[in-house]
């Protein structure tokens, strides 16, 4: 039989099994109760995991394996570089995890050129390429790391995992690390991602949080590039950065990427633009990776392909532009937070001016520990109580002397007077004695005082210490460290428009089809694999389907397209026939969205209604029709033309306007219509640098088919273009962008380099070449454009040198009254000066009324105190070509 007392606890891990009607022999059966276990032990990992390996902490803002590094370089340190190899070793002293693990690390932390100096292939994080094998490179801490980072008086000390070492719980590090190094880490059930920061930002904005002002700062990445930072959430979890490669138009054939985003590798963007290229999402002919010391890859395009669409479509569907979810994660009080950069900022300043105080708190204790013992010495010399002690027969009698001999003096010191201080005095040598210089020793008193003053008074006004301290290390380490990504606003490319057209779009009207795979049947336009197309049936159904190889939409087909969603200027005219009431109508409209594969009836949706007359016009063109009736048909007149223009664009559903009571014979297109929608609003947005129609930004005008738009660069050069709103124009190459006018006159101050003289012109746009730049200050090397305006009355102020080492002098420049406007490459007039410091547009001047005799106000030039009259003559050759 089974012993009652194992029955007793129903979770024991054994139990039996017994038959009562037949004896039989017991059977014990083990079971393992797991939940107890799993809960503890998973917990105990997790934890573990999160607290130990993957979480960094915010006091100092290091993983375990990174601190332990460091820690272990410090105690290697003599100024001398150490093989990589061997702090690892040393490492592994304190980090029970392997070598794989700190080697990767600390390669991790020297790509970032903070807190370690290398040597050696380090690998390159452009690239992608890996560092040399450990033997083969070298490391040792910055100065900046041994500033910042060490400290072994506030520092906190723990033992190592096998007891033989001691290490530092954290280091007193006195900088926002974590937000300078950035960080990652997957732990048991969360994980971090800080992006880096700003060196120089980091500085300015904790000296902002210890003034008690508001601060915001944005991520900074080593590899370049542009940010969107507007959902960025301060850093904390839910938030989101997009980070753009820089792509520039070295021609109209060829994209140069010169920075890419963070995360990415020159090797993985050039695959991923590869991979677009197979799939049909761009068209390019080759890829060209020439990147060395900085990032160059050459995209080289396919002939016809427009640079500004491409540029979007890298953007759309490449690794040129890459999403990142920060997710700002550290140990607090040994548990995880999840907080924003904001707040580990505050927290770390905070933390330094703890630290800063610390540290002076120190000081102070070793100034007032020496003044005092300085004190003690020269009593003890000067006032030869060494003399006493001489007859003293045991050392407790020369304590005793000691002590009462310097009864008199205990009041001036800080503290009591130990038996410690005594043993101190008793241990100076004779050599020191007969030496003792008071003069020197009060010398040293002196400073030991003023340095005490110092401390003290720094401790009374820790705030102002502290951003000293912030701009100390600023003005040490800040140089080579200004920001590399440009933050900007960036628009929403839509992969609909930037798509490469990589498919044909085929009909078969008479079954029902569309596709890219019907290559028999009737082709419509090129298309993309991403397309959406619009239908419309006889039967007065409309419908959008994504393009296909082959699907079916309804027989009896009128008319297909790529469907663009929201294009407001695309107008449908159409004429149906009513079954039910026998009544024709007709409308205009616009379809700007739709649910795909939902079918829309046009008519008033009787059976057996069917258009008569259709047409799709891409700038809302009204056309006149004429309509021929039935001969059986009873109206007196059974022919007479119509004429869009005089119905309204409505919506979609609306039922129209009433054509004719009687049958239709046919329908049939009389004349061919203009817009009636007249010209486009356009703005541009100086921020993203594109055009739009949604009113952000700089108006423009209203441009119709025929206009351009005028763009002038600060390179000296000037371009018509469309106003497509897949254009771009980067703002800060920008002097002028505007509606184009063939009178506007352009004034500009250039230098030219071939002369090495001053000019000053007055022209107009005589090209009509759309897309091609023209440079109206000549190809010389070193000609550069000073200012350029279309004020049609400029004044710019010019400060120059009339001799070489002469005074500077501003003179206030009005070319409209004085100088002839001549063609783009004229050389224009010449200034009279030998250097020009400065040019400056002022605002405009209204044109002078003419003298009564009729002639004109002569034109001035006027100085900041005298007017004096600008002699315009001839220069010779100034209407040469370049």
């Amino acid at each position: 039989m089974v012993n009652e007392n194992e029955l007793q606890d129903p979770t024991d891990e054994r139990t039996t099994t017994t038959n009562t009607d037949e004896p039989q022999e017991e059977t014990l059966q083990t079971q393992t109760v797991v939940s107890g276990l799993y809960e503890n032990w998973f917990l105990d990992y997790a934890s573990y995991v999160i607290l130990e390996r993957a979480v960094p902490a915010v006091e100092d803002g290091l993983k375990p394996v990174q601190r332990r590094i460091l820690h272990a370089l410090k105690e290697m340190d003599d100024g001398r570089f150490n093989k990589v190899a061997n702090v690892i070793g040393q490492t592994m002293q304190y980090h029970p995890h392997g070598d794989a693990s700190i080697g990767d690390a600390l390669v991790n932390i020297g790509q970032k050129n903070l807190v370690f100096d290398t040597q050696g292939n380090w690998g390159n994080i452009l690239t992608g390429d890996g560092a040399a094998a450990p033997r083969y490179i070298e490391v040792r801490l910055s100065k900046f790391g041994q500033d910042v980072v060490f400290n072994n008086q506030t520092t906190e000390w723990q033992l190592s995992y096998d007891g033989r070492k001691r290490e530092p719980v954290t280091l007193p590090v006195k900088f926002p690390l974590l937000l300078s190094l950035g960080v990652e880490g997957i732990a048991v059930g969360l994980s971090t991602k800080v992006l880096p920061h700003n060196f120089n930002e980091l500085i300015e904005a904790s000296i902002q949080i210890l003034k008690d002002k508001p601060v915001q700062i944005f991520p900074d990445f080593l590899t370049g590039g542009q940010v969107d930072v507007s959902n960025y959430n301060d850093g904390a979890r839910g938030g989101k950065v997009r980070v753009r490669a820089k792509i520039e138009e070295f021609d109209k054939k060829t994209l140069i990427i010169r920075e890419i985003p963070f995360g990415t590798t020159t090797t993985s963007v050039k695959d991923s633009i590869l991979k677009a290229n197979e799939d049909g999402k761009i068209k390019i002919k080759k890829v060209d990776d020439l990147t060395s010391k900085n990032v160059e890859i050459h995209v080289h395009l396919t002939p016809g392909v427009s640079p500004d669409i491409t540029i979007d479509a890298l953007f759309a569907f490449t690794e040129c532009e890459v999403s990142i979810s920060p997710n700002a994660c550290v140990i607090i009080k040994d548990k995880p937070h999840f907080v924003s950069v904001t707040d580990i900022l505050r927290i770390n300043t905070h933390q330094t001016v703890h630290l800063l105080q610390r540290e002076l708190e120190i000081r102070q204790q070793e100034l007032r520990e020496k003044l005092l013992y300085s004190s003690l010495e020269k009593i003890f010399i000067e006032n030869r109580i060494y003399r006493k002690i001489e007859e003293c027969e045991t050392f407790e009698a020369v304590i005793s002397t000691i002590d009462k001999a310097l009864a008199k003096f205990k009041k001036e010191f800080y503290r009591e007077i130990t038996e410690d201080d005594i043993l101190r005095l008793t241990e100076i040598k004779i050599k020191r004695i007969s030496k003792y210089d008071a003069f020197k020793a009060d010398e040293l008193m002196r400073k030991l005082e003023q340095e005490l003053l110092e401390t003290e008074d720094n401790l009374a006004n820790l705030t102002r210490y502290a951003i000293a301290y912030f701009k100390d290390l600023q003005k040490k380490y800040s140089k080579g460290r200004e920001r590399l990504t440009e933050i900007r606003a960036f628009n929403t490319i839509s992969a609909n428009v930037v798509a490469a057209a990589n498919q044909k779009l085929y009909v078969d009207r008479e079954g029902g089809f569309i596709g890219y795979g019907l290559k028999k049947d009737e082709f419509v336009s090129d298309c993309s694999d991403i397309d959406d197309v619009i239908v419309f049936r006889r039967d007065g159904k409309c419908m959008v389907v994504k393009v296909q190889d082959k699907v079916f939409v309804g027989k009896d087909i009128l008319y297909c397209s790529v469907f663009k969603k929201n294009d407001e200027r695309k107008i449908y005219n159409l004429i149906y026939h009513d079954a039910k009431s026998g009544i024709s109508m007709a409308k205009r409209f616009a379809v700007t969205g739709v649910t795909r594969d939902k079918e829309y009836d046009l008519t008033l949706g009787n059976p057996k209604s069917k258009l008569l007359y259709f047409t799709a016009n891409d700038n809302g063109e009204a056309e006149v029709v004429t309509v021929n009736l039935t001969a059986q048909s009873s109206a007196k007149v059974k022919q007479f033309d119509f004429d869009f223009a005089s119905i309204g664009v409505k919506n979609r559903s609306a039922q129209g306007n009433i054509l004719t009571k009687y049958p239709v014979r046919k329908i049939t297109q009389k004349t061919a219509g203009t817009s009636t929608l007249g010209g486009v609003d356009i703005w541009y947005d100086e921020h993203l640098g594109r055009l739009n129609r949604d009113e952000r930004g700089r108006f423009l005008g209203n441009f119709e088919a025929k206009d351009t738009v005028l763009v002038v660069y600060k390179s000296g050069e000037y371009e018509l273009t469309s106003f497509d709103l897949t254009n771009r124009y980067e703002p800060n190459e920008l002097a002028i962008l505007s509606k184009f006018d063939p009178e506007t006159v352009l004034s500009a101050v250039y230098y030219e380099a071939n002369q090495k003289l001053w000019y000053v012109k007055r022209f107009k746009v005589e090209t009509t070449s759309i897309d091609k730049k023209f440079s109206f200050i000549g190809d010389t090397k070193g000609s550069k454009l000073l200012t350029v305006t279309a004020d049609a009355n400029p004044r710019i102020e010019i400060v120059h040198q009339v001799k070489d080492r002469g005074p500077l002098d501003k003179m206030i420049l009005e070319p409209a009254g004085f100088i002839d406007v001549r063609g783009w490459k004229a050389l224009g007039n010449k200034l009279p000066f030998v250097k020009v410091k400065e040019v400056k547009l002022l605002a405009s001047k209204a044109v002078a009324p003419p003298l009564s005799n009729g002639n004109a106000v002569p034109p001035r030039a006027v100085t900041l105190d005298k007017e004096i009259p600008v002699v315009a003559e001839p220069i010779e050759g100034q209407l040469g070509l370049f």
